[in-house]
C-alpha cells in the first residue's frame, strides 16, 4: 500500500470522493439505460421474498482482488437489511478488462454487462456485480462507483492512495467503507429512488446522508484529523438508513424505478 503526502491525503479523503463520482453524471440526469436501470432499480428485488439467493459476483483484475474483510462485510451488510432464504454467496473471477486507460461510467457499465456471467435477476437468484479494474477513474480522487441498478467499480489504486499516514485508516479500512457505501446505492440509498419521510440527505451532495456516522455520508472519510488517524471510518447503516430501508420493504414509503 503506497502513502502520500498528507495535503494529497486530506483532498482524496475530505473533498473528492462525491457525487460526481459515486453517481456518475448521467444518473444524476435520469437517463435509465436500458434494461439496466438506475442505483437503486434493484432495491426491492433485495429487499422483499422475491428472491431466495443473492450472488455477489466480484471480477477483478490481477493484483486487485479485494480484501477477505471486506467481502465478508458487504455480505454481512447485505443480510443485515434483505432476506435470502438460502444466503449469500461471493463468486471471484480474476478478469482482463479492455484497455480503456481512466475510465468514465460509461466504460463501468460496458466492461460490467460484457463480462457478466448471468443476468442480474435469473429465476429466484440475485446478482450484484462489483468491478476491480486495475486503472482508476477518470477523477482519479474517486474511489467508487454505481452506474446502474447492479454494476459497481472499486479502482484499487486510488483506495490504496488513500491510505492514512501510519496506515491508519488502512486501505483496508478504506475499501471496507467503499464497498459498503457503494452497495448502499444499489438498494436506493439516499432517495434514490424514494423519498424519505426524513430529512437525513445532505443538502449539497443529493444521494447521500448528511450523518457522518453513516456509511451513506458524501465524503465517507471526512472525519478531523484526530478521528481519521485513529482508522474509525464508518462503515455500517444509521438508523435513518435502515428504517428508509425497513419503510420500502414494509411499502409504508413509496418506490420508483424498479426493474
Amino acid at each position: 500500500m503506497n502513502s502520500r503526502p498528507l495535503i494529497v491525503l486530506l483532498s482524496i479523503l475530505l473533498l473528492t470522493p462525491v457525487l460526481s463520482g459515486c453517481l456518475s453524471d448521467d444518473v444524476l440526469g435520469d437517463i435509465i439505460p436500458e434494461k439496466k436501470g438506475i442505483p437503486g432499480g434493484l432495491t426491492m428485488a433485495c429487499l422483499t421474498n422475491s428472491y431466495t439467493k443473492m450472488i455477489i459476483e466480484i471480477d477483478f483484475e490481477s493484483g486487485y482482488k479485494p480484501e477477505t474483510s471486506s467481502t465478508d462485510l458487504l455480505k454481512q451488510r447485505i443480510s443485515e437489511v434483505c432476506s435470502f432464504s438460502q444466503g449469500i454467496t461471493t463468486e471471484f473471477t480474476e478478469t482482463n478488462f479492455a484497455d480503456v486507460g481512466t475510465w468514465s461510467a460509461d466504460d463501468v457499465r460496458e466492461q460490467g454487462w460484457d463480462n457478466k456471467k448471468a443476468d442480474p435477476t435469473s429465476g429466484k437468484t440475485l446478482r450484484w456485480q462489483l468491478i476491480f479494474p486495475a486503472e482508476s477513474y477518470e477523477d482519479d480522487s474517486v474511489l467508487g462507483v454505481a452506474v446502474d441498478a447492479s454494476t459497481i467499480a472499486i479502482f484499487g489504486e486510488s483506495v490504496d492512495g488513500a491510505a492514512g499516514f501510519f496506515n491508519r485508516p488502512s486501505a483496508e479500512d478504506v475499501e471496507n467503507s467503499v464497498m459498503v457505501h457503494e452497495a448502499g446505492h444499489l438498494l436506493g440509498l439516499v432517495n434514490l429512488v424514494y423519498t424519505s419521510p426524513v430529512n437525513h440527505e445532505s443538502a449539497d451532495k443529493p444521494g447521500h446522508s448528511d450523518n457522518d456516522d453513516s456509511v451513506m455520508y458524501w465524503a465517507i472519510e471526512s472525519m478531523n484529523v484526530g478521528s481519521f488517524i485513529s482508522g474509525d471510518l464508518p462503515n455500517d447503516f444509521d438508523q435513518d438508513d435502515k428504517d428508509d430501508l425497513a419503510g420500502l420493504a414494509a411499502g409504508t414509503i413509496e418506490v420508483t424505478d424498479q426493474i
